[in-house]
């Protein structure tokens, strides 16, 4: 690869990156629980963007969530780093949103710096089967670590599972989502919660911009994916999926890449 070709490849994805600092994001929307994950539903992926005036990103976007995640196209740049992460232990929730299952930090909980900017850990859940692909495989489970800086923009670093072990952070708290099982809107106060048990495993990991994968599908994201695939319990894996009501998964559909650059750090 020549120098020039390098030149151009860190430019335009720092380019990229910069998009994220003139983006306002909205985690949570008035019309949260108006879309399903339901083939053939009205309310179904394919029709995200149709539903409200505010979603039609879903539909039109060219940034979009989650994208397959290659070897092959790859392009690996040194200058990331490794992840800077430093998290502390807080107050949590968890809340059963009705497509999802949520645990979120009710004060500081630490956060990411990524491009020297500070985002702060909001909150974390789970889709099944995995939303984003590595080397044409969807794992049984993601996890989505959800960060926002000081302007709201948004940072996530998503977790890959498959069947296998139990994974020890989510037994800590499987009691409290057997208390909002089944009961969208349901709360349940899990005390102090630290998510330096959260086990990423590896310190590679994939970085592009997309979106978020849920309505309103809001681009200008900065994905953060760890290369290492954890394991999780069917036990376990059944558990988040029973929790959701009329919800068999609730993984949305991979989108194109549209000449995206995907970022690969790797330490030497």
């Amino acid at each position: 690869m020549g120098i020039q070709y390098k030149l151009f490849i860190t430019i335009t994805l720092h380019a990229i990156f910069l998009l994220q600092s003139i983006m306002v994001f909205s985690q949570k929307g008035e019309h949260e629980n108006d879309f399903s994950y339901r083939n053939g539903s009205k309310s179904g992926p394919e029709h995200w963007g149709e539903l409200h005036k505010e979603w039609t990103t879903c539909a039109k976007g060219h940034l979009q969530s989650p994208i397959p995640l290659s070897d092959k196209r790859v392009h690996i740049l040194p200058y990331l780093g490794p992840l800077r992460c430093s998290y502390r232990p807080s107050q949590g929730v968890v809340k059963n949103r009705g497509h999802d299952i949520m645990l979120k930090w009710e004060d500081e909980a630490g956060g990411v710096w990524i491009n020297g900017t500070e985002y702060s850990f909001k909150q974390l859940h789970w889709h099944s089967p995995s939303e984003h692909a590595i080397n044409d495989h969807r794992y049984s489970l993601e996890m989505h670590m959800v960060h926002e800086n000081a302007e709201k923009n948004v940072a996530v670093i998503g977790i890959l599972y498959k069947i296998g072990r139990h994974d020890p952070f989510l037994a800590k708290i499987e009691k409290y989502i057997k208390k909002v099982a089944e009961k969208p809107g349901a709360k349940e106060a899990v005390g102090i919660v630290d998510p330096r048990h959260i086990r990423k495993g590896s310190r590679k990991y994939y970085r592009y911009m997309g979106s978020l994968t849920t309505p309103p599908c809001t681009e200008g994201v900065v994905w953060t994916i760890i290369k290492k695939v954890r394991t999780v319990s069917r036990d376990q894996l059944a558990l988040l999926r029973e929790a959701l009501l009329d919800q068999e998964m609730n993984a949305r559909p991979i989108q194109q890449i549209n000449g995206r650059i995907i970022g690969l750090y790797q330490p030497k």
